[in-house]
């Protein structure tokens, strides 16, 4: 005699969040599991990953209709109309950090967010070069505060909008501080899900100004497999822990280089340090980047690889690191709502 066993359903606590990991059931906001119909409220704009979401859930529709909406939270304490502030640090520079600010800023927007850029390396700007907006000046409707400037669908603001090119900001600590505090607060952000900070290099007064004074929701730190950045890297990642700041991930950056005309793979600046810090740190990797000449032509003709080469390997690396963001961004507590008492 033969015994047949029923194969258990898949319920819908087993499908899991294609960004973050985690359950759908747990992640949703709201959730109608209904005879007719499922619908899920997501904490994160669902049109780019519609396809997938139908995919995962296609084992507990059994012929049921599927909608779904969502929009990202405030993972902390909000800035005025901006949800969300993330720090792209780095301890060292030139390791490529504001050329990954503004790729994965035009990434997540790719998948939906509206993200601005704030470039706080006062001393350094290059924001204005990386958009093509060089010589543009933001508009002040009273002499005191100003608009970002729009530029490649992402709200931007830098020093480098308020000085010539050729001049030097010559600030002590406390000046650049108090210059950077206005820069953000004097500026009329739109409502945006994330705002991206290009923090100047290092752990000084403007990093503790950013980590102290705004609330942020996480840091990325940027590094290259080199022992020096490494180095560097790792006093960044302890400078946001003293300050209770967490840190969302680590991006390798310049991990190899990738010939442009025979596409070989050169370890110019070592193999792995990014990938074994993330492992010894207990943080996410979020992405590893190489070095070419499409990322560098692109950037400094202000029409950066996201944009630029969107179908192309550069492009789909940067839209990866993206999608891991979002995901450790994910799994961030989301603080609950205000109640709203009003008194009869």
């Amino acid at each position: 005699m033969r015994f047949f066993q029923n194969k258990p359903q898949p319920s819908l606590n087993d499908i899991r969040c294609p960004l973050s990991g985690l359950a759908l059931a747990a992640l949703a906001l709201s959730l109608e599991d209904e005879p007719e119909r499922l619908a899920l409220r997501l904490p994160y704009p669902v049109d780019a990953f519609a396809s997938e979401l139908e995919e995962a859930l296609k084992p507990v529709l059994a012929g049921r209709t599927l909608h779904l909406e969502g929009a990202l939270p405030a993972f902390g304490k909000p800035l005025g109309k901006v949800k969300n502030l993330i720090a792209i640090a780095s301890g060292k520079g030139g390791v490529g950090k504001s050329t990954t600010t503004i790729n994965l800023a035009l990434a997540l927007k790719e998948l939906g967010l509206k993200v601005g850029v704030l470039d706080a390396d006062l001393f350094g700007p290059s924001l204005p070069m990386m958009v093509g907006t060089r010589g543009q000046h933001p508009d002040s409707p009273d002499g005191k505060t100003m608009y970002p400037i729009e530029a490649l669908g992402l709200y931007t603001q830098s020093i480098g909008y308020l000085v010539d090119d050729s001049d030097a900001a010559v600030w002590r600590g406390p000046m650049a501080s108090t210059a950077l505090m206005q820069l953000v607060n004097e500026t009329h952000w739109p409502e945006l899900d994330v705002l991206l900070i290009d923090m100047p290099p290092g752990t000084g007064d403007i990093q503790l100004t950013v980590s102290q004074k705004l609330p942020l929701t996480g840091a990325v730190i940027v590094t290259t497999p080199q022992d020096l950045a490494l180095s560097d890297a790792i006093k960044a990642m302890a400078m946001f822990e003293k300050v209770n700041t967490p840190v969302l991930g680590l991006v390798e950056n310049m991990s190899y280089h990738r010939c442009s005309q025979c596409g070989h793979h050169e370890p110019l600046f070592g193999d792995g340090g990014g990938v074994r810090l993330a492992e010894e740190k207990g943080v996410a990797l979020l992405g590893t980047i190489p070095l070419t000449l499409n990322i560098r032509h692109h950037t400094d003709a202000g029409q950066p690889v996201v944009l630029s080469d969107p179908s192309g390997d550069d492009a789909h690396g940067y839209l990866q690191l993206a999608r891991k963001l979002l995901g450790e961004m994910l799994k961030r507590p989301v603080p609950p709502a205000p109640i709203d008492v009003k008194m009869v």
